[in-house]
């Protein structure tokens, strides 16, 4: 890539994305609602662009209760337009049901305009970690 410096140029930026994913697992979404762009794009898998907080809460409240990380790896680069993170590792999830799983591989990436997160792009293994659904015959 041309014009691209994979160096901790910014490590606010960096900061902003970790301090905004622990807001969200602990629901401190008036802290996370700080850390973004007032034009933010939000894509999950599955799902269609989401613009606002309340939309992604509301999204994943039919999915499961909880879901947590850990990190692997997260890497910046700084473009000529933006700041971008990409933070990948593996999610814990308790499901609807109570159940849970562990291990799901899991890459957020972040585009940042000014120190605000204008962009995130999520890819999981969530649906292949989802438990099978009951399956009921008739009597």
């Amino acid at each position: 890539m041309k014009n691209t410096q994979c160096l901790d140029v910014h490590p606010h930026d960096v900061q902003q994305v970790l301090t905004f994913l622990d807001a969200m697992e602990a629901r401190d979404l008036p802290l996370a609602q700080r850390c973004l762009a007032e034009h933010v794009v939000m894509q999950f898998p599955g799902a269609p662009a989401m613009h606002q907080l309340d939309e992604v809460v509301a999204w994943a409240r039919h999915r499961y209760r909880r879901v947590s990380k850990t990190f692997h790896a997260v890497n910046h680069c700084l473009t000529p337009r933006q700041s971008i993170v990409v933070c990948h590792g593996e999610l814990a999830v308790e499901w609807l049901d109570g159940s849970t799983s562990a291990n799901v591989r899991f890459i957020d990436r972040f585009e940042l305009t000014d120190g605000l997160i204008t962009r995130q792009d999520v890819w999981n293994d969530l649906a292949l970690a989802q438990p099978a659904p009951h399956l009921t015959r008739p009597l």
